[in-house]
């Protein structure tokens, strides 16, 4: 480990030596920590308000739900079929023949009771009869008729086709944990035990800037040597999947009183304050200036590929606040943006938003062809999963790897993740990825 990481978190760090990618995760969620402490002193980030399962999308649960019912609420059967005792069962294929005398659908129980030799019409969910233990699919039986129904013996055990009351859910049993970042099954399940609004975090407020005298607002049309600032629909882009409250703070010219300006104004508002640009060793880059005036900042080289240069810390209370500021400085290249935010920026966003859940998940795919890797830095090259002929996972990037070229981004549906100690990757291989989305 670095001598830089035995510092503070909370101490400004220059680095000479490029940092590993885990120690810089580890830094930012040790900070991360030290801010939730203070914050629930506040009553600040920790903040608990009451949202309609409407609005619940992407949020992040306070508090364990907890089943107010068992699900199911009493034996049901799992299957349409016939519902008999099944102490007539046994291991031999000796035919069972059975009497029909009625039939229990969903919604309307049979109300008498089945005796010996008998048995019911059951549909899926219709709560089991008086006398009934065991259901056999429709499929599994050799005859029926509107009076009888014949099976074998070992066609069914007993018990089986059938849903226990409570198996599912247990009444006062936490349904979903909390610090769940809520999916549609999450909302789906909550109305299902007749909850209507759930308690979550307060949304985070998330300001954003880019920063650089080339940077032109759409719009406007562009002079020789300007380019059109895309890093702030990036970020809006992917602070939207995460339902953050967004303050826009603009393109930010490259002098340090436009700078300090913009950062004192977001401090003031927001929890969490996200520049692009002014974080390289540049003339015109301020960012390292400002930041000393007005908080405690790191300003890291990482090993990885792309996103190098990146700032991190936390900006002191402004203008009579209590609350302090994360603060994440990432490069201008707008695919170094976007690599930054997904590796540090997201994890980080969720833990202060109180998500259990805070790291991207993996799996593997066979690299289709070489890959040229050098050993001694993390690399995130984008690229596209698809399947072989026999359904295995492949992975292509999606050409070239510049730091610049956004459509490289765009094409992509996940990153290659080529570990630190990794060297150059043979066709057949296979390498980790990352999926940019899920299905739910």
């Amino acid at each position: 480990m670095t001598d830089s990481i035995k510092h503070s978190p909370n101490s400004p760090i220059l680095l000479t030596a490029s940092l590993h990618v885990d120690e810089a995760r580890k830094a930012i969620s040790g900070l991360v920590n030290e801010l939730l402490l203070e914050s629930r002193k506040l009553n600040n980030v920790s903040d608990i308000e009451l949202v309609n399962l409407d609005q619940a999308i992407n949020r992040i649960l306070a508090e364990d739900l907890l089943s107010p019912i068992n699900v199911p609420a009493a034996d049901n059967s799992a299957m349409d079929g016939f519902a008999f005792h099944g102490d007539c069962l046994g291991n031999n294929e000796a035919i069972v023949s059975l009497k029909i005398i009625g039939t229990a659908f969903a919604g309307k129980p049979y109300g008498g009771l089945v005796g010996q030799g008998e048995c019911l019409k059951i549909t899926t969910g219709a709560l089991m009869p008086n006398g009934c233990d065991t259901v056999i699919p429709q499929e599994f039986t050799e005859s029926a008729s509107e009076s009888t129904v014949s099976f074998k013996q070992n066609q069914v055990k007993r018990g089986e086709n059938r849903r226990l009351r409570g198996e599912d859910l247990q009444s006062g049993k936490a349904a979903i944990a909390s610090g769940r970042l809520l999916r549609p099954s999450d909302l789906g399940l909550a109305a299902s035990l007749g909850i209507a609004s759930l308690k979550v975090h307060r949304k985070l407020k998330v300001a954003i800037l880019s920063s650089g005298d080339e940077l032109r607002p759409l719009g406007q049309p562009l002079d020789v040597g300007s380019i059109y600032d895309s890093n702030r629909y990036s970020l809006t882009g992917l602070l939207n999947r995460l339902n953050i409250e967004i303050i826009d703070c603009g393109i930010v010219r490259d002098d340090p009183a436009s700078l300090k300006a913009a950062f004192v104004a977001a401090a003031s508002k927001a929890d969490v304050l996200i520049s692009s640009g002014g974080v390289s060793v540049g003339e015109a880059d301020f960012t390292k200036q400002i930041m000393q005036e007005l908080g405690d900042v790191g300003f890291w080289k990482i090993a990885m590929r792309p996103g190098r240069p990146m700032a991190f810390g936390m900006l002191k209370p402004v203008n009579g606040s209590s609350r302090k500021t994360l603060f994440f400085g990432l490069p201008g290249n707008p695919v170094a943006v976007m690599v930054t935010f997904y590796q540090f920026v997201r994890s980080a966003l969720l833990q202060l938003n109180g998500a259990s859940q805070t790291e991207q998940l993996l799996t593997q795919a066979i690299a289709e062809a070489p890959i040229r890797k050098k050993p001694g830095r993390t690399e995130f090259q984008r690229a596209i999963v698809g399947r072989d002929p026999d359904g295995k996972p492949t992975v292509k990037l999606t050409g070239s790897q510049g730091a610049g070229i956004l459509r490289s981004m765009s094409e992509a549906n996940c990153f290659v993740i080529l570990p630190h100690n990794q060297g150059n990757v043979a066709a057949g291989d296979w390498v980790d990825v990352a999926l940019f989305d899920g299905l739910l």
